[in-house]
């Protein structure tokens, strides 16, 4: 049987499992293909840490055919324990770690026929919103090789962008699903809180703030990943009536992104209302100062507890394994008091307070998910002075905490491009649960503005 390998890679999840489903390949053959576009790529790309081609193949050979799934390759962030895995999570602290336990979040991919092939690369724990880990080294934009792929889900959603694997999975703490979609050109879905499978952090801030996701680059995709992760089938994906979308641009430090992002939104917004939908500009009214100083404690805790579990591990040689913006991050800990603490979580519990009469008179936000396009690398890495890095990360990365804080959900698109040709996400967001009103709306604007056929440079 004669397969082209080059034209499973420019299928969606859906229509590789067909091929499988219908006899046309055999099961082998879409990992076969991965990991050639895997071999083929990521020299230049490196978007994958580890290879399990073996694990893969066998797995393949032995698919149930009626899986949902069947035989259909995905990549395992770094940060994923799987079982014999390599459990990096983008830190030279876990070089020789090794995964033992299996998530429900894993598990449930397998059960649909899903194969790992391999793990992703990701900055350090997930703290930083571009790929350059010192363990691995820059993870590569596909659309230009110069700049960042962002964070911390960056190897997987360049292996998605670039056809790698059709599928690839990701968490979001403070945007990390949302910003490497929207600089890689490819859909990125956040959850609710609790609207999918999660609990595997040792930390409560990591499971307060964070949702796992899976990158797909269709819609369909994407909301069958979502709905299998609920472990619930999607219903009807059809919005009932108009939505009510409210334009909102500001990040968290009440200023507004560059021009051209302006403008996409801009763009996004008319699009919208082709369709019917009311579109108006409205900021949403909360008080951004206090939510950003409640984003910057949670964020400096975190790294903090992350800095506490390899000092009592490692004593002084985690401060050479740890990366700077980890140690300096956790540094900061030191200065905040259970007042801060206090404040921060206040002001958390009162963005539904707040939102209440908004809510009544708006359906779904629009809004950047970061102030610019993918920003050249090194301006973000993780060894940079700390001061200036922290200026330049959260300038570029103050659009996407909201809705973690909250626990709403959000989802970029690559509707419309950014400076210079490359892809920039226009991100939609709403309360807590509303998960499917979102996925209606995102395969409602694909189906009158498709974007499975723009593919990056690495992607031919």
């Amino acid at each position: 049987m004669s397969v082209d390998l080059d034209a499973i890679c420019a299928l969606d999840g859906h229509d590789q499992a067909a091929l499988v489903r219908t006899g046309e390949v055999p099961p082998t053959a879409l990992v076969e293909a991965a990991l050639a576009r895997i071999a083929a790529l990521n020299p230049s790309l490196n978007a994958v840490s580890h290879i399990a081609a073996d694990h893969a193949m066998a797995a393949a050979a032995r698919a149930d055919r009626t899986a949902p799934m069947a035989a259909v390759p995905y990549l395992l962030k770094a940060s994923m324990e799987y079982p014999g895995f390599p459990w990096v999570s983008g830190s030279r602290a876990c070089i020789d770690r090794v995964g033992q336990n299996r998530y429900p979040f894993a598990a449930a991919m397998d059960a649909a026929g899903l194969v790992p092939c391999g793990m992703s690369t990701m900055p350090e724990f997930g703290l930083i919103g571009t790929g350059e880990a010192l363990v691995y080294g820059p993870t590569r934009n596909p659309w230009d090789l110069s700049r960042s792929s962002g964070g911390s889900s960056s190897g997987a959603a360049v292996a998605v962008a670039s056809g790698m694997v059709p599928f690839a999975t990701g968490s979001d703490g403070g945007g990390s699903i949302r910003i490497p979609a929207s600089h890689c050109g490819i859909i990125g879905f956040k959850p609710s809180r609790n609207w999918n499978l999660r609990a595997r952090g040792v930390s409560l801030i990591d499971d307060l703030l964070a949702s796992d996701g899976l990158y797909g680059r269709s819609m369909r995709d994407t909301i069958w990943a979502a709905h299998t992760l609920r472990q619930q089938p999607p219903g009807p994906m059809a919005l009932d009536r108009p939505l009510r979308i409210a334009v909102s641009l500001r990040g968290l430090d009440g200023n507004l992104p560059d021009p051209d992002i302006v403008a996409m939104i801009g763009t996004s917004a008319r699009l919208c209302a082709t369709l019917g939908h009311r579109v108006a500009e409205k900021e949403v009214p909360l008080d951004l100062p206090s939510l950003n100083r409640a984003f910057d404690i949670l964020w400096s805790y975190g790294a903090g507890e992350v800095a506490d579990i390899f000092h009592a591990k490692l004593g002084a040689a985690a401060d050479e394994k740890l990366e700077p913006w980890t140690l300096s991050l956790a540094d900061r800990r030191a200065s905040i008091t259970p007042d801060d603490l206090a404040g921060a979580l206040t002001a958390i519990g009162l963005i539904d307070l707040h939102l209440e009469k908004f809510w009544q008179d708006y359906d779904v936000v629009l809004g950047p998910v970061a102030g610019s396009i993918a920003p050249p690398l090194g301006l973000l890495a993780p060894d940079r002075e700390f001061d200036a890095l922290w200026r330049d990360h959260f300038r570029h990365v103050n659009h996407t905490q909201l809705q973690n804080m909250a626990g709403y959900p959000g989802l970029s698109l690559p509707l419309f491009a950014g400076a210079g040709g490359l892809p920039a996400g226009a991100m939609f967001w709403t309360r807590q649960g509303g998960d499917d009103r979102l996925l209606a709306l995102g395969l409602a604007l694909e189906q009158v503005h498709p974007w499975v056929h723009r593919r990056p440079t690495a992607f031919p």
